[in-house]
């Protein structure tokens, strides 16, 4: 890679302890992985691509950057936010606070709704009134406003008028009499945010955007100045939490979009390599240390959805689908107060890390409990671990086996079952609780521990077939270079059915498609595609469905008539019959939002298959006991870097490889694919 042509594509992911990065070359692939330094993330991407420069890489050659980040995440969950003012309708300044009936704990008399983002003393009421349509009942108090700009001192603003989803004129005046005023700070107006109804989602989603504007500014700034310093010149993108890149402009005026944006990452990679083994529907297994993120990819498409919490708070806008457990290969095992075995959501992390890693961890993991059973062998991918052998089954025995007077085997196999329950519970909330069959599905299982339970959670599920990237560890980074540039634009139009016009909709697509052009003004009109589609309901009903209109790119596709409406509204019954096991077609319908997804299409990257020759047999590394349904069996293992393509062989088994470990249980046969991918078919239980 020294040739200093702009062809090369690096993706870089920031995990909680690794920093991933994978560039692509002429088809080549290679990987890196440093250290991440959370008291400044972009010093590791910085780290990262100077490795990889050391290996090669020309960075002047590099002509894409794209970049995952857990920047915003953090922020929400540790509450590290900039210092933040409301400015609100009069008399709605406590929205934030009042929330909705819901709570996690229905019957919990005592239970606390989530701490506001802004405190009350900098939440202020705006005189001024627009109506259900946007018209205006009371003038807008532009001259307090000024008065209030010099009062404000908070790093940023957040403005949320009531309806102004359906017309911004208060808000856009109240931006321009704050900066009259003399305030200097960032300014997120609802109407440019999340310009849709539900009042308490619409000022919590601004209000989180304007209190990590200033967080992810600065991160991004001295992200770019410092990758110029290294010698990139490619423009930075940013993974959003709708599964499509941003430009790094996005990402520092709407940062709430990338809240899901390493998770997102994920099940981009896990897409593209599905259907790089032809299966357009699949769920997604990312396994890490300390939890699990389980997915579902639709028509080659992550699923997305509005109804996400992050933390405590309900952020409406879009996202990738994604349901996390706190099952990993590090979650903690224990005896709760009622003498029953649990795992998690405490995690040893990467330090102290699992005992039987030797780097001083004293309580039973996931991990523990694998390698109690034979499944995994730490020396082999950590070197000398001395003593740590019998320090891992001292744990189990004195925190799990004696408590519930069972063997060492007994427990670890009962830490590895619970872990199991636990992924495949969360895999059937988004697959069976949402309509999907998972024996019509693939699994495709990466991260660290994945593959470790993805056999047996496929069996589980009846799901028949496995699929375990050849860059399972890496393939969040790997799947920063697949994804598009997408801008995700709404806007709510709450409306009887029969009262929608079909040229008045028409023209609000069109004004989104020209606010997501503007987002995507560096991509070639050829390469812009547009998806649209309504949220319905039922009228009385309190949620919605997302129905996608039919019709191509051109204009004269995209223009609506009342025989679209029409198919629309059929195919609402259809989704809603699906979803919830019953449709009622003589019920009137209400629309509710208006939807644009605008893509900038990029061509995923052509990777090179890696071929290797010999036969299968030349591949195990050894034989050792490994149990399987508490019976104890001598099985290969194999090195996965020396199985051959096309390669085929039946469990049980054990693959171990630089960044995962795949168990093969004994009904299951496996093949090693053309991409490197180990492609499990899925066999019945003894």
């Amino acid at each position: 890679m020294s040739d200093t042509e702009p062809s090369a594509r690096v993706g870089v992911d920031v995990g909680g302890t690794f920093t991933d990065v994978v560039a692509v070359r002429d088809g080549r692939v290679s990987v890196h992985k440093v250290a991440s330094t959370p008291d400044a993330p972009e010093r590791g991407v910085v780290d990262g691509l100077e490795t990889a420069a050391a290996d090669g890489l020309a960075l002047s050659g590099v002509g894409t950057l794209a970049h995952g980040t857990t920047v915003a995440t953090n922020a929400v969950l540790e509450r590290d936010w900039a210092d933040t003012a409301l400015l609100t309708t009069g008399g709605f300044r406590d929205v934030l606070e009042i929330g909705r009936q819901d709570r996690p704990e229905l019957y919990d008399l005592h239970a606390s709704k989530p701490a506001p983002v802004v405190p009350r003393d900098q939440r202020y009421g705006v005189a001024g009134r627009l109506d259900e349509r946007g018209e205006e009942l009371d003038p807008l108090d532009e001259e307090a406003v000024r008065g209030l700009a010099g009062e404000l001192d908070v790093d940023s603003v957040a403005v949320a008028l009531l309806f102004a989803f359906e017309n911004d004129s208060h808000e856009r005046r109240v931006r321009e009499a704050l900066r009259a005023g003399g305030y200097e700070g960032a300014i997120s107006l609802s109407s440019e945010t999340l310009p849709e109804i539900r009042e308490y989602e619409r000022t919590l989603a601004t209000t989180l955007n304007a209190a990590l504007r200033p967080v992810m500014a600065g991160y991004l700034g001295r992200l770019d100045d410092q990758v110029r310093e290294a010698g990139v010149g490619a423009p930075l993108r940013v993974m959003a939490s709708n599964g499509g890149l941003l430009d790094a402009e996005s990402a520092r005026t709407v940062p709430v979009r990338t809240l899901l944006s390493g998770p997102a990452a994920g099940v981009q990679g896990a897409a593209h390599v599905a259907a790089r083994h032809g299966h357009a529907d699949a769920l997604t297994m990312d396994m890490g240390g300390t939890s699990c993120d389980v997915s579902l990819v639709r028509d080659g498409e992550p699923l997305v959805t509005t109804d996400v919490t992050i933390d405590e708070y309900p952020v409406a806008t879009p996202m990738v689908d994604v349901h996390t457990v706190g099952a990993g290969g590090g979650s903690i095992a224990s005896v709760d107060t009622g003498g029953a075995l649990s795992v998690g959501p405490e995690s040893a992390g990467a330090e102290p890390g699992p005992v039987c890693y030797g780097r001083g961890g004293d309580r039973p993991t996931v991990t523990d409990a694998a390698f109690a059973l034979g499944r995994i062998d730490p020396g082999a991918f950590l070197g000398d671990i001395g003593g740590a052998d019998d320090a891992a089954r001292v744990a189990i025995e004195r925190d799990l086996a004696d408590p519930l007077d069972m063997s060492v085997r007994e427990a670890a196999g009962g830490v590895v079952s619970v872990a199991e329950a636990e992924t495949a519970r969360a895999l059937r909330v988004v697959s069976v609780e949402q309509g999907h069959d998972p024996r019509a599905l693939a699994l495709v299982a990466f991260g660290g521990a994945g593959p470790l339970l993805a056999s047996a959670v496929a069996a589980e599920l009846s799901v028949p077939e496995v699929v375990v990237p050849r860059a399972a560890g890496v393939l969040s980074a790997l799947g920063l270079l697949v994804s598009d540039l997408v801008s995700d634009e709404s806007v709510s139009r709450v409306r009887p059915w029969e009262e929608v016009d079909a040229a008045a909709l028409t023209g609000t697509f069109a004004d989104l498609e020209s606010r997501a052009t503007g987002r995507l003004a560096d991509v070639p009109p050829e390469r812009r595609r547009f998806e649209r589609a309504l949220d319905l309901r039922y009228r009385g009903q309190t949620y919605d469905l997302t129905v996608p209109l039919d019709g191509g790119d051109g204009p004269d596709e995209r223009t609506l008539d009342a025989d679209s409406l029409a198919a629309v509204a059929e195919r609402f019954h259809a989704l809603h019959e699906r979803r919830y096991g019953h449709a009622s077609p003589d019920e009137p319908l209400e629309l509710v939002t208006v939807r644009l997804r605008a893509r900038g299409v990029v061509d995923p990257p052509d990777l090179a298959p890696p071929r290797t020759e010999g036969a299968v047999a030349d591949a195990v590394r050894e034989e050792r006991p490994v149990v399987f349904d508490g019976r104890s069996r001598d099985v290969r293992v194999y090195d996965r870097s020396r199985l051959p393509t096309g390669g085929h062989f039946a469990g049980p088994a054990v693959v171990e490889g630089s960044e995962s470990t795949l168990v093969v249980r004994p009904p299951d046969r496996v093949r090693v694919a053309d991409d490197g991918s180990l492609v499990v078919e899925v066999g019945v239980d003894d």
